[in-house]
This record gives structure tokens, C-alpha cells and sequence, in this order.
């Protein structure tokens, strides 16, 4: 055999070693985060949560695919920290080491908005509480512009538009619109059902499919899973006052 053919067949013939480009690192991480539209209406319902929303209006169109808007009144985010939030590990919920062990809120990486723009047309409006004016950021492909004002009020407005238009491979593994739907639509009952505090509406394709006032645990758990699932439930509790604590519903054997 050639020593041609011997280089050809030694396994440990590769390419270079290369640092990659910002733009693939970050479609690698939107990975991570962003595999439908429900994983990326997830983040941004558990943002809007850290940020204290008491009312969240979600917006689909196409399943989530065509357009993805959350908006909510929360804390809001300040003017010159908008290229931040869009930024990757960039937060505000950790910032020593020993945070991670006592990390309280549902999201605290700071990849959420930074995958999600990576692989969509994304727009983030925000204006905090108190805050005498709003402002804008748009990134498309991990390229954001510069903030600039913007009319809003108390809150933050997150839309996402044309999910992985450029990252075809990806998009094409996703189902059909109403299937793709039903997962956006799963991951808002579940998170009213944790979150009954807060008042949430849902419109898709301009009709609107599901809306809560705020109320009682127990008023959401009916509104959500129905009354033939109230009517079946028993209430559970245990642990009050101790560090771990259980309460909700738990059907009974003949509803199952």
C-alpha cells in the first residue's frame, strides 16, 4: 500500500482546530433553548414572570413559526441595558458564584433572549415602572441595531418572528401548525395553572383560544382542567412551613 493510501486511512486526520464564529455559536446554544415554538414561548412566559408580570398577553401566528409575541407588565428593562438583555450570559438574577445555590427565579442564564434572537427577527420593547419613556432594540441573526426610544407602556413586549429563517435544516423538523400550536397552547395551561396570580390571554392567527383573570389556585385549576376535573380532585398539602412544601389537586382513580 501507497503512502498516500496509509495518510488516507490513519483516523486521526482532521481540520484544523478553529475557533468558531459568533453567529454559528449562537445557533448552536439556540439549540439548547430554542427547539420549537414552545420552548421559546416557555422562556419568555418564565421572564415575564421573574419580572413580577401580573397580566401576559401571548400573540401566535402559524403555530408560533410566523410570529411569537409576549407581552407582559412587568419591571420592564432599562434603557441602556436593552443590548445587554439580548446579550448571551447576560443577567441580572446571578452574579457570584454562590447565587447559583440560591437561585429562586425560573430562568437566570441569560440565553433566553440571546438563542432566540439568533435564529428569528426578534424585537425587544421595554419600559420600566416609573420610567418616563420606552425603548426599542431589534436583532436579526444575533446582529442588533442600536436601542433607540420607542412608545410603550409599563412593561415588556418581546416578538419573534420567522423562527430559524436561517437555519432551514432546523425549521424543516418542525410539524404542522396546529400541531406545533398545540404545544405553545400546552405550555400556557401549564404555566396559568402555576401561576395563578396572573392574568393571561391567548390569540392565534387573531382569534383568541384561551384567557384567565387572576384569581385562586383553586378557580385557575377549574378554568384550566375543567369543572369534571374539579369535580373529581381532591386537594392536597404537605410540608406547610418547612423548606419544601406540596399543595394542588390530585384526581381521583375513577376520573384517571
Amino acid at each position: 500500500m501507497s503512502d498516500a493510501a496509509d495518510d488516507l486511512s490513519r483516523p486521526n486526520l482532521r481540520p484544523p482546530i478553529r475557533v468558531l464564529p459568533d453567529l454559528l455559536i449562537n445557533q448552536i446554544a439556540a439549540g439548547e433553548v430554542v427547539e420549537r415554538p414552545a420552548s421559546a414561548l416557555k422562556e419568555l412566559l418564565e421572564n415575564s414572570l421573574d419580572a413580577g408580570a401580573t397580566r401576559i398577553d401571548i400573540d401566535l401566528a402559524a403555530g408560533g413559526i410566523k410570529r411569537l409575541r409576549v407581552a407582559d407588565d412587568g419591571c420592564g428593562i432599562a434603557f441602556d441595558e436593552l443590548p445587554l438583555a439580548v446579550a448571551r450570559h447576560a443577567t441580572s438574577k446571578i452574579a457570584v458564584p454562590e447565587d447559583l445555590a440560591r437561585v429562586v427565579s425560573l430562568g437566570f442564564r441569560g440565553e433566553a433572549l440571546a438563542s432566540l434572537a439568533s435564529i428569528s427577527r426578534l424585537t425587544l420593547q421595554s419600559r420600566p415602572r416609573g420610567a418616563a419613556h420606552a425603548g426599542r432594540i431589534e436583532v436579526t441573526g444575533a446582529t442588533a441595531s442600536a436601542p433607540e426610544p420607542a412608545a410603550l407602556a409599563e412593561g415588556t413586549v418581546v416578538t419573534a418572528e420567522e423562527l430559524f429563517f436561517n437555519t432551514p435544516a432546523r425549521r424543516k423538523f418542525l410539524k404542522s401548525e396546529p400541531t406545533e400550536f398545540g404545544h405553545c397552547e400546552d405550555v400556557v395551561h401549564r404555566i396559568a395553572l402555576s401561576a395563578p396570580g396572573v392574568a393571561f390571554t391567548l390569540t392565534h392567527n387573531g382569534r383568541r383560544v384561551f384567557q384567565v383573570e387572576r384569581g385562586s389556585a383553586e378557580a385557575r385549576a377549574r378554568t384550566v382542567l375543567g369543572a369534571a376535573f374539579a369535580e373529581a380532585a381532591v386537594e392536597v398539602s404537605s410540608g406547610s412551613g418547612t423548606p419544601f412544601a406540596l399543595h394542588g389537586w390530585a384526581a381521583l382513580p375513577r376520573y384517571s
